[in-house]
């Protein structure tokens, strides 16, 4: 298993107010990681930055096949993750900064 990569240093606080757009972007990327199954999956997409993940090697979690096909859509609709057919598998990545951005906005 490879080493996770360095996070980047935090950024300053903003002194630019949030607009409304950016703190409803900001509520989705949270609505998206409340979940413990999404959560997890992108976790473990994560983890593979800057790399990708095949959905075939995402961990199980012990739910069913629509339910994490379910749960990766939300991701992708949220913007955390990417995604790219390579054959017959499609393979996840993960935006880089985006969570740390969301939570910027609320600093």
């Amino acid at each position: 298993m490879s080493a996770l990569p360095t996070p980047p240093p935090p950024r300053p606080p903003s002194n630019i107010p949030a607009t409304e757009d950016r703190i409803r972007e900001a509520a989705e990327i949270f609505k998206a990681l409340a979940d413990p199954v999404r959560l997890r999956l992108y976790l473990a997409i994560r983890a593979a930055w800057p790399g990708d993940v095949c959905v075939c090697d995402l961990p199980d979690q012990e739910v069913s096949q629509a339910t994490v096909s379910h749960h990766l859509r939300k991701l992708r609709e949220s913007g955390l993750v990417t995604a790219a057919r390579k054959g017959t598998w499609v393979h996840y990545c993960a935006v880089r900064d985006t969570e740390i951005d969301a939570i910027s906005i609320i600093r």
